[in-house]
């Protein structure tokens, strides 16, 4: 395993980050069952001291409860790490489309300039800094023209409050209209050995405008973490007990892949799941690999999967075997 963390650029911005990236979804405690703050700041700062300098975060992890964890994790720090955060659920405006409610509060998608000058300042504050590295509108926002949209981030790029505009959850006119409005420098998406729809529709446009591709759920909920065998039984409020993703069917066929996999890892001194991000990183048109980690275990191991370098063969290997095992497994 090499020692040098992979670092690649953010588009066109001339930024350079962590290929592991470290997503704060879960630091929020929304969806997840509460946070350990402790335990996320502490998580934060070991993947910084690991070589991880992409910190993903939103304001809608927790209400702003990320973005204020993150803050206080970087508080000294801040030179060291390039941080995402993002524009477009709002809470303070009904304007747009309503998209959820959270703790009885309407939550909208809106991406008018008036919502964008708000929330930029929010999250500066919470951050505790004056620039944002990747400023990336969450979810788009059909009542406002996305001309109308970049121009805003446009004008907080000049004015150095963001060094760089993303777009998450878009479809390819979405994206094609974000490039054609101005320098978009890259997109966030989910990708994974089991949800690879981005190979066809948005990889291309990303490969050909040199936009990068910061992928989420490598390890797709850890069904690819080589720890969810065909026999673990998910109950309560598990979010996978009733995803067909993990039916006792398609876990076998996991398990299958890992066993193949297994010669790999142990040739790299490395877990699956490490091979499963190093693999994902290897794919065309994928820039980062975005990982939750909630304690500072977690963090190094995700860590460590930005200093293995798998070989061509090895790339080839693999990619076969998922052909083999996981295709149709896409739910």
């Amino acid at each position: 395993m090499s020692r040098e963390m992979l670092t690649r650029p953010i588009g066109r911005s001339g930024i350079e980050a962590s290929a592991i990236g470290l997503g704060t979804w879960a630091i929020g405690g929304w969806m997840w069952g509460g946070t350990d703050e402790a335990a996320a700041i502490e998580a934060i700062t070991v993947s910084l001291d690991e070589g991880v300098t992409l910190i993903d975060t939103a304001p809608a992890y927790g209400q702003g409860l990320a973005e204020e964890i993150v803050g206080k994790a970087l508080k000294g720090r801040r030179d060291k790490a390039v941080i995402a955060t993002k524009c477009g659920l709002v809470w303070h405006t009904r304007k747009g489309n309503h998209f959820f409610d959270y703790d009885g509060k309407p939550v909208h998608r809106y991406l008018g300039r008036d919502a964008i000058v708000h929330e930029v300042e929010q999250s500066l504050t919470r951050l505790g800094t004056d620039y944002i590295d990747l400023y990336i509108t969450h979810w788009q926002d059909p009542t406002t023209p996305i001309a109308e949209t970049m121009a805003a981030l446009e004008d907080l790029k000049s004015q150095g409050k963001i060094r760089a505009i993303g777009a998450s959850n878009t479809s390819v006119a979405e994206a094609e209209a974000y490039v054609a409005a101005g320098q978009l420098d890259a997109l966030q998406e989910e990708y994974s050995m089991v949800k690879r729809d981005i190979e066809t529709s948005l990889l291309p446009l990303c490969l050909d405008h040199n936009v990068a591709m910061l992928s989420y759920s490598s390890l797709a909920l850890g069904l690819l973490s080589g720890s969810v065998g065909p026999d673990r039984v998910f109950t309560g409020d598990d979010l996978r007990k009733d995803n067909p993703r993990f039916s006792q069917a398609n876990r076998v066929k996991v398990a299958e892949l890992m066993r193949e996999i297994g010669p790999i890892a142990e040739a790299h001194a490395a877990t699956r799941a490490q091979v499963v991000i190093a693999w994902t990183l290897s794919q065309p048109g994928i820039t980062f690999s975005l990982c939750g980690a909630r304690n500072a275990a977690q963090a190094r191991e995700n860590a460590a999967a930005g200093r293995i370098r798998l070989s061509a063969q090895e790339i080839v290997t693999i990619g076969k075997a998922v052909e083999r095992h996981l295709v149709g497994l896409d739910a």
